[in-house]
């Protein structure tokens, strides 16, 4: 009896020793309910924000950007308050659009302000912009690399829906297809509103695989046009990185007096693709050639480069760049910021240019090597910083009528009409070649040179318009003439409104 009740003793010890007390289970149980709950709510929270943008969770995230953002801030003596958001816009949107711009940084910057015109336009939501990353420069930055992207998506809300990405209920995996297209080059709002607005009632998704130049630049309602410009002037703004640096450069080229920002488009993919060789070694040339058949995507092959330039279609050369800023004036000691990547055959067909222009800068030599690093090897986050300058500079001359040379003279019409000197390369070429094979002598030859670019200093002026010819006309984004003045005002500041214009 004793053994057994000792056993028995011993079997009960035994059980009763892992037992764990009732009340201590319940406190466990409810902290592990508790802690699904909070994170299925936070879960739910930051799909709903992202989604719709809730004043709560934009308000708290900007005074999160504020907060870290202040020292940085007070050091480079950038001053940003936060701004009121403005009240979401309330509309039933007919589907998702999701883009992917080609081309370099302000290709891309153009195509992003009209895809959000045409979202706005259609009643979509558009998907934060794709940017190319298949293209020359090979560039992996992302949106956010190089936008301020929460900017970008609060700054609209009063117009378009933007989110960071297509909700998983849309996806393959529930039955959705995304339709993938290119719309037509140069469309107007017709196009957009019969052709493409259908596709969304059986595709809920829409994807546009290329995005450059495929809104008109005339012809729109003016709403429209306005939209465009406020999404380029004012809702794409550089990372706080990219402002902080590009505020720094700029402040470092004026602490050293005036500078004309020089964008010397003498670089190996604009020749290659231009197939302009004037200038360069017949193995340079057959270098840049090669490198043409290389890519595809550029469509025109056989060129014949002197062709090309007598037309006024190639970059100026570094040594006929020189030649033509002193036949404009520009003082020898003139600062000259080259707003580009590297020159195609390096100081060797600088020296000319620099001989004639002894304070040439880039952001290489005006920045520390430790501040640039980050942003290498990202081609358009260097071109940002190129952009910023060339804004701010008291005098841009582009060498070539490509992308940044159009955004950035529209930036400077828009800051007050700045002084923008644009080339016309044709008659420039004609000048160049009678100076140098001994026909025009220098005094007669910096005259025409001025004469020329008389009315060529980015002075107000009305786009000028070639019915189906949208190639050959203005470009909006370098004169977005409906965005710098307001209705009877326009006549006396940019003058009779047919004058430029060519039907």
């Amino acid at each position: 009896m004793e053994v057994r009740s000792e056993g028995i003793q011993v079997r009960c010890d035994k059980l009763q020793a892992p037992v764990i007390p009732r009340s201590r289970l319940r406190v466990w149980f409810i902290r592990v309910c508790s802690s699904i709950v909070l994170w299925t709510c936070l879960v739910q929270l930051v799909t709903v924000s992202e989604l719709w943008h809730s004043h709560f969770i934009s308000g708290f995230t900007n005074r999160i950007y504020h907060i870290t953002q202040r020292p940085i801030q007070a050091q480079s003596g950038v001053s940003q308050p936060p701004t009121p958001l403005l009240p979401a816009r309330n509309y039933t949107s007919n589907g998702f659009l999701r883009v992917s711009c080609n081309g370099g940084l302000n290709q891309m910057r153009a195509a992003i302000c009209d895809m959000v015109t045409v979202a706005r336009f259609l009643n979509l939501t558009l998907v934060v912009p794709e940017l190319d990353k298949k293209s020359f420069w090979a560039d992996p930055s992302n949106f956010e690399d190089i936008f301020y992207v929460r900017h970008f998506i609060d700054s609209l809300r009063d117009e378009v829906r933007i989110v960071k990405r297509v909700p998983k209920r849309f996806s393959r995996k529930t039955g959705y297809s995304t339709l993938e297209m290119p719309p037509v080059s140069w469309s107007n709002a017709k196009y957009y509103l019969e052709q493409i607005l259908p596709l969304f009632g059986k595709h809920k998704v829409v994807h546009f695989n290329k995005t450059d130049t495929r809104l008109a630049n005339n012809g729109l309602p003016l709403d429209l046009q306005k939209l465009r410009c406020r999404v380029n002037f004012q809702a794409l703004k550089f990372t706080p990185q990219l402002e902080n640096l590009g505020q720094k450069l700029i402040q470092i080229l004026r602490e050293r007096g005036p500078f004309v920002a020089l964008h010397l488009r003498y670089e190996m993919d604009m020749l290659a693709f231009s197939g302009c060789t004037h200038g360069c070694t017949s193995e340079e040339a057959e270098e840049l050639k090669r490198m043409r058949y290389a890519f595809p995507s550029w469509r025109e092959k056989e060129i014949v480069s002197e062709e090309r330039r007598s037309q006024g279609l190639c970059p100026l050369t570094p040594e006929e760049a020189a030649l033509v800023l002193q036949a404009l004036g520009v003082d020898r000691e003139t600062q000259i910021y080259i707003a580009a990547g590297d020159i195609y055959g390096g100081e060797r067909r600088l020296a000319q240019l620099r001989a004639a222009f002894p304070r040439i800068v880039k952001k290489e030599t005006l920045l520390a090597h430790d501040e640039l690093q980050q942003f290498q090897n990202h081609s358009s986050q260097m071109a940002a910083l190129d952009f910023m300058a060339s804004v701010a500079s008291n005098t841009f001359i582009p060498t070539y009528d490509g992308n940044m040379a159009k955004l950035v003279e529209g930036h400077r019409r828009y800051s007050g009409f700045k002084k923008s000197i644009l080339l016309d390369r044709k008659k420039l070429v004609q000048l160049l070649d009678m100076h140098q094979n001994g026909t025009l002598p220098w005094n007669e030859f910096a005259d025409a040179v001025k004469q020329v670019h008389e009315n060529r200093m980015g002075q107000p002026s009305y786009r000028r318009v070639i019915v189906d010819k949208p190639k050959e006309e203005d470009y909006f984004y370098a004169n977005p003439h409906e965005c710098l003045c307001e209705g009877t005002k326009c006549d006396d500041l940019l003058g009779p409104h047919n004058s430029s214009q060519a039907q």
